[in-house]
């Protein structure tokens, strides 16, 4: 008789090795705003410099120490964080739940998409400018590396289901796929959809096709 020894951490790692690999990492991303060179210095200062505190999953991309308050036509938000660098346009992305707080009708947009969209005023301290346009609600998107799109067999703008693997699992329909040699793949969902979900740091999800 022939005895076989299982070693379950190795097969446990293994299986974990699989999943990490069919799967994708989900970030919720918060309320946040994007300021262009113009705008940050008339709420900050002539010549002011953002002040990089943390470095984000995106190349290049950062939280700042400044913080900012988006006034709507019912309410304010305070202590909104600044993400950098800086951008050609400003830009305000919020939760369709901050924007009944705020009084707005924000469109769900990919950022960058700011065509036809409203604005905002946003305040630090006694400076303050309106935007004319630039507010959106995120789109739920993946963003991907080439690789990794090759990988999966999609491609850039393509819209996908995502099955979160979270405390309350769901299946999100319509996630637009952002494919960039400078990106590293993860999922971006706002807060609205992360607390849907049931979403706690580390969980993943499976791309459907």
């Amino acid at each position: 008789m022939i005895t076989t020894t299982v070693n379950t951490a190795a097969l446990a790692q293994l299986a974990e090795k699989i999943a990490v690999r069919l799967t994708i990492e989900i970030e919720a991303s918060g309320r946040h705003v994007h300021l262009s060179r113009p705008h940050l210095e008339a709420l900050f200062g002539l010549g002011y410099q953002l002040n990089r505190i943390k470095d984000l999953s995106q190349p290049g991309q950062f939280v700042c120490a400044e913080r900012v308050t988006l006034a709507g036509p019912k309410g304010e938000i305070p202590n909104v964080v600044i993400l950098g660098p800086e951008r050609p346009e400003s830009q305000v992305e919020i939760s369709l739940t901050d924007a009944v707080a705020l009084g707005v009708t924000p469109p769900v947009r990919l950022s960058g998409q700011l065509e036809g969209t409203p604005g905002i005023t946003i305040r630090h301290g006694d400076r303050s400018i309106t935007l004319s346009h630039g507010l959106i609600a995120a789109k739920r998107h993946i963003h991907m590396t080439p690789e990794d799109a090759a990988l999966f067999g999609v491609t850039d703008r393509q819209r996908v289901r995502l099955k979160c693997y979270t405390s309350r699992p769901l299946i999100l329909e319509d996630v637009e796929l952002r494919v960039s040699s400078k990106s590293s793949t993860v999922v971006h969902l706002d807060y609205d959809e992360a607390n849907a979900c049931g979403f706690r740091k580390g969980d993943r999800g499976l791309l459907l096709l």
